[in-house]
């Protein structure tokens, strides 16, 4: 690459700059300037060289001078830092065990589920297409996380990231709940925080399965049907995950608030009728050894308690679908955090 073709007045230049050094995830960035870095600090409340959160498994601190960089890279608004911050120290959580995902061969994507007011604010879709493109925020936000652990903590595919597949998910997945069509308390406040908070909850995603039912009037089918889709034999969840979470369409909310279910009814439903036998398992090659006396009759659950079901309300208001989000890892793996979000 030529000097004149890292020129700031050339922007074509800086982008194939970019993708020359690997900063990219495969899409054109935004090439960062001292006064974009700089707003986006600002808005973030913080200093360059605060330390965000620490992966101590590679032996990296992550600064927010690093965090402002790849969410101007991104596309990210400046407003958009307090939410991208939050998302970073759930990331670095210990509980989140980031290693094991980034260097799985599951390609697990991180989710990451944004409530409170600020997603009215800056206007993070939850609605119609909540999973998909359209929207600035949320393709923005979800991409500065990817960016950040390409950049920051070299998890790029070959090398850190050793995915066998991977999942589109994995450049950039970020939705609002749809609280206003909810019947039940929204997420963050489930999880301990209050209704005018913001928060981020981000869930490691071996991908997405969306259910469909159009005739089911009461809940029981609804969900036996979502159950069976979660705990197929072929999917990972079945072996055993810390948190799986489903996703219900505004037609399936129907069903569920005109049978006045709670959400514990929900993830009690869920959590029973998500399972296979071990006979099933072995058959099936998932679990080890012949088949045995039992086996018909013993059960392996999808997760080990009914609240390990993450219930949340998105999407559009018509089309009877839903989605179930499974997750990664073995019930020691990676594990759902939910942040605030700091607005300075």
């Amino acid at each position: 690459m030529s000097a004149e073709a890292t020129d700031p007045r050339d922007a074509a230049g800086l982008i194939e700059f970019y993708y020359e050094k690997g900063w990219s995830d495969g899409l054109p960035v935004v090439p960062p300037s001292e006064d974009s870095v700089g707003a986006m600090l600002a808005a973030g409340g913080v200093q360059g060289d605060e330390v965000v959160g620490v992966v101590s498994a590679r032996n990296t601190r992550v600064t927010a001078d690093k965090v402002a960089i790849n969410a101007v890279m991104a596309g990210c608004l400046p407003e958009y830092m307090p939410v991208v911050l939050s998302a970073v120290r759930g990331l670095t959580d210990p509980r989140f065990a980031y290693h094991g995902i980034a260097t799985s061969t599951g390609g697990a994507s991180v989710v990451i589920i944004v409530n409170g007011p600020i997603t009215r604010q800056l206007g993070i879709n939850g609605e119609d297409n909540a999973f998909g493109p359209g929207f600035r925020p949320n393709v923005t936000i979800g991409r500065a996380l990817r960016l950040l652990m390409m950049n920051a903590i070299n998890t790029r595919p070959g090398k850190l990231d050793r995915s066998t597949l991977g999942n589109p998910g994995k450049i950039s997945f970020c939705f609002a709940e749809n609280e206003a069509g909810s019947p039940w308390e929204p997420l963050h406040v489930e999880r301990g925080l209050k209704p005018e908070q913001s928060a981020t909850t981000l869930f490691a995603a071996d991908g997405v399965y969306q259910t469909y039912n159009q005739l089911s009037a009461t809940p029981e089918p609804l969900l036996y049907g979502m159950a069976d889709a979660i705990a197929n034999l072929g999917a990972r969840a079945i072996v055993g995950q810390p948190d799986a979470v489903i996703v219900f369409g505004a037609e399936h909310v129907k069903v569920l608030r005109d049978n006045g279910w709670s959400k514990q009814q929900v993830k009690q439903c869920l959590f029973e009728h998500a399972r296979q036998s071990v006979a099933e398992l072995k058959k099936a090659g998932r679990l080890p050894g012949g088949i045995e006396p039992g086996d018909e009759q013993a059960w392996q659950h999808v997760v080990k308690e009914p609240e390990d079901f993450i219930v949340v309300c998105a999407g559009g208001r018509v089309g009877n679908w839903s989605a179930c989000l499974s997750g990664w890892g073995s019930r020691q793996g990676s594990r759902a955090v939910t942040t605030p979000v700091e607005v300075s």
